[in-house]
């Protein structure tokens, strides 16, 4: 009796081992794709108190089974973030937004600034309608028209101090054949002027020039003036350079360089003309009409 005890308990043990194999095949059989990366492609995003934006997150592979993200926010009280990687400016300040798929994860720092202008009553020089002030922050206009408001690099939407020391400088040159409206940083109405609405700017059977500590630019037929600051420009490493001379970024690209406007003293008197630089270094912003 004994004996066929141990012989059936053998047996039992056997049978329920393998019946714990197969389920477990089965399961394998099933399978899941789990997440292997996700991608935010907004690495920093910069928004005045009050503005929105939203993220886009890719997540890989294609075919994972779960690709839901979650978004979480390091500081709510700076920036809060919804379901749908909605980003919401509400306090002065940074927060990191944090988008999660499965166990894989991806930041964007975000930077508030201040509450700033956002509309411009504007002025008509040669046929185009100008700002009358730099932009600032992202989606706002600087204080006063002498007020040169902030550095952007080409097709980029981060606002960069004008004077002083900054971190975190994107070495990297930008890409693309034009200022993409996704990345335009003037305020609701407003765009980057084209390289010819900079070359009207300048045309002078139309339009006179002075500088006058800021450049002055006068509207033959009607008077109308129009103030640009000089600040000079942040070069490809983020340092200030040539603070005596204004430089103005357009929406326009050829072969590689964009198109800028450059006010300074010039070597025998001042003089504002239209050239091409890297896009990586750091220029003013002045805007005009949609």
């Amino acid at each position: 009796m004994k004996r066929s005890y141990v012989k059936f308990a053998l047996l039992g043990a056997v049978v329920a081992a393998s019946s714990a194999m197969f389920v477990a095949c089965g399961d394998d059989d099933a399978g899941t794709t789990p997440v292997t990366s996700i991608t935010l492609k907004e690495k920093t995003l910069t928004l005045a108190v009050g503005k929105d934006s939203t993220l886009t997150a890719t997540v890989s592979p294609a075919d994972a089974t779960d690709k839901t993200v979650t978004w979480t926010s390091s500081d709510a009280t700076k920036a809060t973030v919804s379901s749908s990687g909605k980003v919401t400016a509400v306090a002065v300040g940074t927060a990191n937004i944090i988008a999660q798929a499965g166990d894989k994860k991806d930041t964007c720092a975000v930077t508030v600034n201040p509450a700033g202008i956002t509309t411009d009553a504007g002025v008509e020089i040669n046929g185009v309608t100008w700002a009358t002030a730099n932009v600032d922050a992202p989606g706002t206009f600087a204080a006063s028209p002498t007020d040169p408001g902030k550095f952007y690099q080409w097709n980029r939407k981060r606002a960069w101090s004008a004077t002083g020391w900054v971190s975190g400088w994107d070495v990297s040159v930008p890409t693309g054949s034009t200022w993409e409206a996704a990345n335009d940083p003037c305020p609701a109405g407003w765009r980057l002027p084209t390289e010819a609405e900079l070359n009207a700017l300048i045309d002078p059977t139309k339009v006179t020039f002075e500088l006058i500590g800021p450049g002055k630019f006068t509207d033959i037929t009607t008077s109308t003036e129009l103030i640009l600051p000089i600040a000079g420009r942040r070069d490809f490493t983020g340092e200030t350079q040539n603070e005596n001379t204004g430089f103005y970024w357009s929406s326009d690209r050829a072969d590689n360089y964009s198109y800028y406007l450059d006010i300074s003293q010039g070597w025998l008197a001042p003089s504002a003309y239209v050239s091409t630089r890297n896009g990586g270094e750091g220029m003013l912003v002045r805007c005009v009409a949609q």
